[in-house]
């Protein structure tokens, strides 16, 4: 069983309070396109919230389970822990929210190449990763996280026995990287499409 879990927890702080997982993109939200890319490499969806009244924002979402952080305030260690306690799959492909453009044939590589180690994750070099757009061993993030010290992604994929799989090997599939895809806030929308951060959430882009 692959398992898949979606980080939403933050505070939309970087997106001026607005929710990026409700962007939309040729007429689908940020997150119902992230789902649609999953449900095509994995068996099961977990979504994170920060708490249980922030998971009520995906009440209309089918096939996926909506769960509140266990520990809150952590940021994304803490979505992870609640995930991991959350998921049944062995292996499990960890994405943030505001990933439109996710490439459902990156995430089975991810998937064939973590086998046998505790991760697989994208390297564009030795210190830019990708480590939530990435496949972890489902025990050995619980084993880290129930008794880390650290908040730090970083520190954690040190930790583990991680296989760095080079972005070069991902455009074999996804020639432009598109699967990378991030807003962060709302410069990097109106990079994009000048006119969604006046009065529009629909965002124009290449994938």
């Amino acid at each position: 069983m692959r398992s898949a879990i979606v980080l939403v927890g933050g505070a939309a702080r970087r997106a001026g309070g607005r929710e990026k997982y409700f962007f939309t993109f040729r007429g689908k939200t940020f997150i119902d396109r992230l789902i649609d890319a999953l449900e095509e490499a994995v068996d099961e969806i977990v979504v994170v919230a920060r708490d249980p009244g922030q998971c009520e924002r995906f009440g209309h979402i089918g096939n996926i389970r909506c769960i509140a952080d266990v520990r809150q305030g952590l940021g994304p260690i803490g979505g992870l822990h609640a995930g991991a306690l959350a998921v049944h799959g062995e292996y499990v492909f960890v994405a943030a929210c505001d990933m439109p453009c996710i490439n459902p044939g990156v995430v089975r590589l991810l998937f064939d190449t973590a086998v046998g180690c505790d991760a697989a994750i994208p390297s564009w070099n030795a210190d830019m990763l990708e480590p939530l757009h990435a496949v972890y061993r489902r025990s050995a993030l619980l084993d880290y996280l129930e008794e880390h010290e650290s908040l730090s992604l970083r520190a954690m994929i040190w930790s583990l026995d991680t296989r760095y799989v080079p972005v070069e090997k991902i455009r074999e599939i996804d020639p432009n990287l598109l699967t990378f895809t991030n807003i962060n806030n709302l410069e990097d929308l109106e990079s994009i499409d000048p006119a969604a951060g006046r009065d529009t959430d629909d965002l124009r882009g290449p994938c």
